[in-house]
């Protein structure tokens, strides 16, 4: 099997790929040896902040000496970046080893696993071929019933920030979601959340004191400065440099800060050098990510109307102020399934122009929807905009740059990675 081949097979399974529960994980990976079972993690929920939270964590640990794996998801430019030891993608010939191996496993399955569910028994094979000393593991969708699940308690069990996401599967309202999520904590483990608002954090704690798990909030970061190089700030009385931008980001460190607490309690050392310099060095793309300074070109995932209030408060702080009359233009591509009306209202006093695109997915509300939303937005305050959309990618990302106005590409991370990749290949007079 190549590693084409590989890739090919995983994909063909898309069809279930939401089909939330246990069973298949766990009849899975009993057949490969329960490779799970001789690997110690920290596990992370969410419904925003947990690709960066774990980046952070990672990065933290790595240079505190641990080898590291790294299960993130979804990738932006390379598959192969879902898994990862000490900050390097799995090899071609070990994804195309493994994947032949859980291949037969697999097919001889009466309900065959879904794509998410081979990913994770593959990552599993390898973080505990390369002997991981602890594996930072993402929640693909919700927490109980998510095939990541299948571990026995992890180190520490993370909540980030919680909102209204998936609802078709989760639950529909913040406090059913926060129940889902809080699946991850299992007797046995430490947990560590975000600072939630009240309610959601009322579930956390109820349901931590029927586990007899100890729980820690994190608290607030002090912002000492911030620029496009990133940004300093104080947290429980010591000083720390982040490489990630954006207010947001300082909350989701805290977090990252009280895992370390709680990890130190269980007996590991990570000297405060390792934090400080996991911090600075990091690295999550698409994340509010500075692609270029001149001209300023920004790309951000974000997908919800959460990610879109967060993406406004960063575009505030470093690219466009419109209380002083300056705006931006947003290169956006979103999801139907997505509110995605909330977000462009958010974002609306932002908006100098717009140039739409069809997102790589099936789910993809196409250009001239989105375009079309927008301008009668504007329509219906009397109001006039320059709206337009392109089915070509490259010619899109033209369009925003020589509009003159900084460039916010987000909307989805379906985008992300081409986008990202064809900026780097393009040049500009």
């Amino acid at each position: 099997m190549t590693v084409q081949e590989a890739i090919d097979y995983i994909n063909d399974f898309t069809w279930s790929t939401s089909r939330l529960g246990l069973d298949r994980t766990r009849e899975l990976l009993e057949r490969l040896g329960n490779p799970q079972k001789k690997l110690r993690f920290v596990h992370v929920a969410g419904t925003n902040g947990k690709g960066s939270t774990c980046a952070m964590l990672e990065c933290v640990l790595r240079h505190a000496g641990y080898r590291t794996g790294f299960y993130p998801s979804p990738f932006i430019e390379d598959f192969r970046e879902r898994i990862q030891v000490n900050g390097e993608y799995i090899t071609e010939e070990a994804l195309a080893g493994i994947t032949e191996r859980v291949r037969l496993a697999a097919d001889a399955m009466e309900d065959h696993p879904s794509q998410f569910e081979l990913i994770t028994a593959i990552g599993m094979l390898y973080f505990e071929q390369l002997h991981c000393d602890l594996v930072v593991l993402e929640v693909g969708m919700g927490g109980a019933l998510d095939s990541t699940n299948i571990i026995d308690p992890p180190e520490a069990a993370v909540i980030t920030n919680i909102g209204l996401d998936h609802t078709e599967y989760l639950g529909d309202t913040i406090e059913k979601i926060a129940k889902t999520k809080a699946g991850i904590i299992k007797p046995g483990c430490r947990a560590v959340s975000y600072h939630q608002v009240p309610s959601v954090a009322e579930v956390l704690k109820e349901d931590c004191a029927s586990k007899g798990v100890p729980l820690r909030f994190a608290g607030e970061c002090q912002e000492l400065s911030h620029s496009l190089k990133g940004q300093t700030f104080l947290y429980g009385g010591k000083q720390y440099e982040l490489s990630l931008l954006g207010r947001h980001q300082l909350k989701n460190a805290a977090v990252v800060l009280e895992t370390i607490e709680t990890l130190r309690e269980a007996g590991y050392q990570i000297p405060y050098e390792a934090v400080c310099e996991g911090l600075r060095r990091v690295r999550w793309p698409a994340r509010f990510e500075v692609l270029s300074e001149d001209p300023l070109f920004i790309l951000d995932g974000g997908h919800n109307p959460q990610c879109a209030e967060a993406l406004i408060e960063s575009v505030r702080d470093y690219a466009a102020d419109p209380d002083q009359g300056q705006k931006v233009t947003f290169l956006i591509g979103m999801l139907a399934d997505k509110d995605y009306e909330t977000t462009l209202r958010l974002i609306r006093p932002f908006g100098g122009c717009y140039v739409c695109i069809t997102p790589d997915s099936s789910r993809a509300l196409p250009a001239v929807r989105l375009a079309e939303t927008i301008e009668k937005m504007y329509e219906d305050d009397g109001e006039m905009i320059p709206v337009t959309w392109r089915d070509d990618l490259a010619e899109a990302i033209r369009a925003a740059v020589e509009s003159g106005l900084p460039v916010i590409a987000f909307g989805s991370l379906y985008s992300a990675g081409r986008i990202r990749k064809l900026y780097r290949e393009m040049t500009f007079a």
